[in-house]
């Protein structure tokens, strides 16, 4: 007969409906003592209680020097790892140098329209966009490990960044610099783990607001309309009060960009003979690749084509019917170091500990989102590879950190950019190299063209992208998986939509970790009432998970009332049990006083090396009975005077 488990919810409620002890409703499992070997986890009477640790840290042997452990981990190994061009330039050829020329170019005309509508998200001129976008690009070349991210600009940085630098040039340059430095302490450190408390629900509600959040903020240039606020309530109660005084051809042209980069973007999903037995012609290939590159150049055409549009306006009537960029500082900036105080509106200096302190929470908030998003896109376009994500963070944070130097705000990999990048045949990151050549010839000879860019057109660029950001298809999955994490996914995304985002998503980190903690304060107990070789019976009861301070009053209450009225032994299986902490220790002493007190025999059953040691240096050695064979738990109720005594067989 298996083998029943009863979980502690349903065993509480026996206890209420029955008016019974517990363990005599599993008189009718009554079966054999199971035997436990290496397979089940069992493990042999240990000579060394630090024993199960061996296998988890190895530590140099005592009389090894600093210099033999700094030679093992200076090996070309390590070279590869954390220089990672040292891995693939050597078989580098003809072949990867015509795929990363063609991404690198394709990118480029990607990235220099969004850099310039980007920085319009964040509050800043438009050439800061632009600062960003060429010299984290060589950077990742050397330290990047994914070939699909081109590190630059992106939305989410953007929008937290205009939230939390406040459209100050100065104080978005050095939460650039603090974002790198962040980012590249937690790689040294690492830190990456700390990524892993943002959840796919609270990073997919959070994602949701952020694309709305920035739709919002360009519907002031799509209507040529002033919009005040921080939140996404705010901004929108400031649009309704002020539309009555929208402009005429600014929406015209903004929905009318809308509408063409949809058209294209919809274009390049078509596929020429798809369906024929053979497979497309060459000529259908051809086409194909034609429309794929019309797709994925429509941001730079409708900037040409608006722009030279202005252009005309300007010479032809001296005056545009719309508003535009307006003059952009052309050429490479020169490097220098990041602002560390800047005058306020009201003519104060700010130093650099105020700086920080108007930053707030969102030094640590941007690098961890920035991380986020960036180890996604590497997942997503790893080719099943590993991903290492120190190195990423280490990668990005020099990124940000040299880009400060360059007078531009926090970036990191785009989604948008690397599917562009991986759909060109990117092959390495030396594609970046193409990219920032691009964008420092339109710095160098083409910003004096930019300024007649309409401000509809930029904002209809974003829109455009933003509007496929929103996961509403997550929704239906979730509910099917699990509806509980509706609640941080749907509280995140509203939180972010009615506090500013670094709060709102700290939020939904904290609902996140609530919930884990109260699954871990809340451990299931299996209770099976077995049979001893010797015919004894006793309670069989397993805690599924370790013991830690959150959950140890709550099992110690259900053991007890699983065990009252003292009728049979119990053993505690401790397989499950790996780790324990102080508290755990106090609590299994006050159990095995509980146990003592009414003279009803507790052992302890396949208790791990350390937390047997944990357990011993609190609870009292008589009361504290620890067995590892079958066998021996017969011997034991032989020796103890608390055991019920064996049942006589039946008469015949």
């Amino acid at each position: 007969m298996p083998d029943l488990h009863y979980s502690s919810p349903a065993v509480t409620i026996s206890a209420k409906k029955e008016k019974q002890p517990l363990w005599k409703s599993y008189k009718q499992t009554m079966i054999p003592r199971r035997k436990h070997n290496a397979s089940s986890g069992s493990l042999p009477p240990p000579d060394d209680k630090h024993a199960s640790n061996d296998y988890i840290l190895s530590e140099g042997a005592p009389g090894e020097g600093w210099r033999a452990a700094l030679r093992r981990r200076l090996n070309r190994k390590t070279l590869h790892k954390r220089v990672p061009i040292t891995a693939w330039l050597p078989q580098y050829n003809a072949e990867k140098a015509l795929g990363d020329l063609i991404a690198g170019v394709t990118v480029g005309l990607t990235v220099i329209p969004q850099s310039l509508a980007y920085s319009n998200i964040a509050g800043l001129p438009p050439q800061h966009g632009l600062y960003g976008s060429f010299l984290g690009c060589f950077i990742y070349i050397v330290l990047g490990g994914c070939r699909a991210v081109p590190a630059g600009p992106t939305a989410i940085a953007s929008l937290l960044t205009w939230q939390v630098a406040g459209g100050v040039v100065e104080k978005a340059v050095l939460l650039n610099f603090l974002t790198g430095l962040v980012e590249l302490l937690m790689g040294v450190l690492g830190l990456g783990f700390l990524v892993n408390f943002v959840s796919g629900p609270v990073s997919s509600g959070f994602t949701s607001a952020v694309a709305l959040m920035i739709a919002t903020s360009q519907v002031k240039d799509l209507f040529a309309i002033s919009v005040t606020g921080s939140t996404f309530l705010q901004q929108w109660i400031s649009i309704f009060r002020n539309l009555h005084g929208a402009a005429l051809w600014d929406p015209v042209l903004g929905f009318s960009c809308i509408a063409l980069l949809l058209g294209l973007r919809k274009i390049g999903m078509i596929k020429l003979g798809a369906t024929c037995e053979g497979g497309p012609s060459t000529r259908q290939k051809v086409a194909n690749k034609c429309l794929w590159l019309l797709a994925t150049c429509r941001n730079a055409i409708v900037v040409v084509a608006t722009g030279s549009l202005g252009a005309w306006f300007v010479a032809a009537y001296g005056a545009s019917p719309v508003r535009l960029m307006g003059s952009i500082p052309s050429g490479v900036p020169a490097p220098q170091l990041p602002p560390f105080s800047y005058v306020r509106a009201d003519n104060s200096t700010a130093d650099f500990l105020e700086m920080v302190s108007e930053l707030g929470s969102g030094v640590l908030v941007i690098p961890l989102i920035v991380l986020l998003e960036d180890i996604a896109i590497c997942k997503a376009f790893s080719d099943g590879r590993t991903i290492d994500a120190t190195q990423e963070m280490i990668a990005l944070g020099v990124v940000n950190v040299g880009n400060s130097f360059m007078q531009a705000y926090p970036g990191g990999g785009s989604l948008a950019r690397s599917v562009v990048s991986n759909g060109s045949g990117v092959k390495t990151t030396l594609n970046g190299i193409y990219t920032g050549a691009m964008v420092i010839l339109a710095l160098q000879f083409f910003t004096q063209y930019f300024e007649f860019i309409p401000k509809a057109a930029l904002a209809a660029v974003i829109i455009s992208a933003i509007l496929f950001m929103v996961e509403y298809d997550v929704i239906k999955p979730m509910w099917r998986a699990k509806k509980l994490d509706l609640v941080p996914g749907v509280g995140t995304f509203v939180l972010c939509l009615t506090l500013p985002l670094e709060l709102g998503i700290l939020t939904g980190v904290v609902v996140n970790i609530i919930f884990i903690l109260y699954h871990a304060a809340r451990p299931k107990l299996s209770v099976e009432l077995l049979k001893t070789e010797g015919g004894v019976e006793y309670l069989m009861i397993t805690p599924d998970r370790c013991l830690m301070f959150p959950s140890v009053e709550y099992v110690r209450r259900l053991v007890n009332k699983c065990a009252a009225d003292g009728a049979v032994p119990v053993v505690l299986e401790c397989t499950h049990i790996y780790s324990a902490d102080y508290t755990a220790a106090k609590s299994i002493e006050q159990l095995t006083a509980d146990f003592h007190a009414r003279r009803q025999p507790l052992y302890f059953y396949n208790v791990k090396p350390s937390v047997c040691s944990i357990f011993e240096a609190v609870a009292k050695p008589e009361h504290f009975v620890v067995f590892y064979e079958d066998e021996e738990l017969d011997r034991l109720l032989a020796a103890d005077g608390r055991a019920p005594p064996d049942k006589p067989p039946p008469l015949p």
